[in-house]
């Protein structure tokens, strides 16, 4: 949806879907923040800075969202207090998540992480992948934004295949229990 570094000229109201949000370094490295679901604000703080995009936002399934252009907002909404309060909501849940999202990703271990991402992916009711998270280059990818190696990864899926949790077959992984995927995700450290 968008890359850090972008230059945005709309707010993005996200009425229907999923967005995941990371952050890259130079290295191309990247580590997993959180997910958003309807209503998320995108563009908020690049609004009020008037800077680049500072994270990747990607839709995670098919979304709706609505631009609105910061050229309208600032002629329709610049002496409303009530918007400021509006974004000052926002950005202090956005502040609070992202650091608390932090923190985790450094201190829970690898089987948590994992949990909770595939939680975060897997379509409510179904359980199923819609993205081929098996193919190597995703793993790799993977393993990058929840924070640990290829090989650690692996051994995580292989014991949560052999407790049940997970199918693994043709490039995909299946939830077989997400109840007792989501007491280890405890809950869901990104959402």
């Amino acid at each position: 949806m968008c890359a850090k570094g972008d230059h945005l000229h709309s707010m993005y109201f996200l009425v229907k879907g999923k967005v995941k949000i990371y952050t890259t370094t130079e290295e191309g490295k990247s580590l997993i923040l959180r997910f958003k679901t309807p209503f998320a604000v995108i563009g908020d703080l690049e609004y009020i800075r008037g800077g680049d995009v500072f994270n990747e936002v990607e839709c995670v399934m098919d979304s709706l969202l609505l631009a609105v252009p910061f050229q309208i907002l600032r002629r329709h909404e610049q002496e409303r207090i009530e918007f400021y309060h509006f974004l000052l909501d926002i950005m202090t849940e956005k502040f609070y998540t992202e650091s608390h999202a932090s923190s985790l990703n450094m201190m829970y271990p690898v089987d948590v992480r994992l949990a909770s991402y595939l939680l975060s992916l897997s379509e409510d009711g179904f359980g199923t992948m819609y993205y081929e998270e098996m193919r190597t280059a995703n793993l790799k990818e993977l393993a990058d934004l929840i924070g640990t190696s290829y090989r650690h990864l692996n051994r995580v899926i292989e014991r949560f295949v052999s407790d049940g949790l997970l199918r693994r077959e043709r490039g995909t992984l299946t939830v077989l229990d997400r109840a007792k995927l989501r007491v280890v995700a405890k809950g869901n450290i990104y959402e």
